[in-house]
C-alpha cells in the first residue's frame, strides 16, 4: 500500500483537568494506556497512544489538563508539556465536560485560536446529562466559540460515538505510511508505566488525604526467568505526607503495593516482586530543579 492510501498523524488530546483524557486514550486504544482517577490533573506527562489500523495509523497524544493556577513548578511544566504538544500535531481533540464551560476552558480554547490544523470538539460525559433537552442547544452555543471541524457528543467511559470520532479523526490525517511498527502501542518504557501504575494507587487510595506533592521513581528494574523485581521510591514533598503513605503500621503501603503489583502483572504478563519506599524530599513540587531530577523534563 503506497502513502498516498494510507494516512497517518499525531493526534492532541487536549482540555481543561478532569475532562476524560486519559479515559478516551485508552478508550481509543482499547488497553490502558494512561493512568486514571477522579482526581484532576493525575496526568502529568506527555504519552503517546499509538493505534494502528488497516488503512490508517492514529497517535493519539494524552495530555495534562491546562490550567490557570500557575503557582507551583508542577503546574507550570504540566502547562508548557501541554503548549508544546499543539506545535506539532496534525489534529487536536478539544474534551469539555458536558455542557460546562469554566475560565480553564476558556483557557483552552485561547491556546488553539492560532492554530492552523484541524480541531474538533469532544462533548464528554454526554451520559450525565439528566435533562436531554439541554443538549442540543448546548451544543449550538459551544458551536459559537469557534470554528471546529467536528463537535461530537461522546461517553469516553462507555464507549459511546467513540468510532464515530475516530472516523472524523481519520478523514483529517495527511497521507503518510506510518511512523510506528503495528505492534506498537506507546512510546513510554515499562519503567514509566510501572511508576504510572503504582502512583494512580496512590492516587485512589489516598484521594482526600493526599495532596499532589507525590511522585514515583523505579529505582531497580531486573528481569529474571520466571518474575520482574521492581525497586520503587514514593517521593513525598513533607514528613506528614510521609505518614499517610506508610499508614498505621504499614498498612496503606502494603495495599497500594499489592493493588498495584497486580495490575502490572497483568500488565507485563510475568509474575512480578515489588518492593516500594517512602521517601521525602522537601517542596519538590515547587522546584524546577528537583522536578528534573524526578523526571520532569521538557520534552
Amino acid at each position: 500500500m503506497s502513502s498516498l492510501d494510507y494516512r497517518c498523524g499525531y493526534i492532541a488530546l487536549v482540555g481543561r483537568p478532569n475532562t476524560g483524557k486519559s479515559t478516551l486514550m485508552n478508550r481509543l486504544i482499547g488497553q490502558k494506556i494512561s493512568i486514571t482517577s477522579r482526581r484532576p490533573q493525575t496526568t502529568r506527562h506527555r504519552i503517546l497512544g499509538i493505534n494502528t489500523l488497516e488503512k490508517a495509523q492514529l497517535i493519539y497524544v494524552d495530555t495534562p489538563g491546562l490550567h490557570n493556577y500557575n503557582g507551583r513548578a508542577m503546574n507550570r511544566y504540566m502547562n508548557r508539556t501541554t503548549s508544546q504538544v499543539l506545535k506539532d500535531v496534525d489534529v487536536v481533540v478539544f474534551l469539555v465536560e458536558g455542557l460546562r464551560w469554566t475560565s480553564d476552558d476558556e483557557l483552552v480554547l485561547g491556546k488553539l485560536e492560532d492554530l492552523a490544523c484541524p480541531v474538533i470538539l469532544a462533548v464528554n460525559k454526554v451520559d450525565l446529562i439528566t435533562d436531554k433537552a439541554t443538549l442540543l442547544p448546548g451544543l449550538q452555543a459551544l458551536s459559537r466559540k469557534r470554528s471546529f471541524a467536528h463537535i461530537i457528543p461522546i461517553s469516553a467511559r462507555k464507549g459511546d460515538n467513540v468510532a464515530e470520532l475516530e472516523h472524523h479523526v481519520v478523514e483529517e490525517l495527511p497521507a503518510a505510511a506510518p511512523f510506528f511498527p503495528e505492534d506498537q502501542i506507546t512510546d513510554r518504557s515499562e519503567r514509566f508505566m510501572v511508576a504510572e501504575r503504582i502512583r494512580e494507587k496512590l492516587f485512589r487510595k489516598l484521594a482526600r488525604e493526599l495532596p499532589y506533592g507525590v511522585s514515583v521513581e523505579v529505582e531497580h528494574f531486573r528481569r529474571e526467568s520466571r518474575c520482574i523485581h521492581i525497586h520503587a521510591l514514593i517521593w513525598v514533598a513533607r514528613q506528614s505526607q510521609k505518614s499517610i503513605v506508610v499508614g498505621k503500621r504499614g498498612e496503606m503501603l502494603r495495599e497500594v503495593g499489592q493493588q498495584a503489583r497486580i495490575e502490572i502483572e497483568k500488565m507485563l504478563e510475568s509474575k512480578v516482586n515489588l518492593k516500594l519506599w517512602v521517601k521525602v524530599k522537601e517542596g519538590w513540587a515547587d522546584d524546577e530543579r528537583a522536578l528534573k531530577s524526578l523526571g520532569y523534563a521538557d520534552d
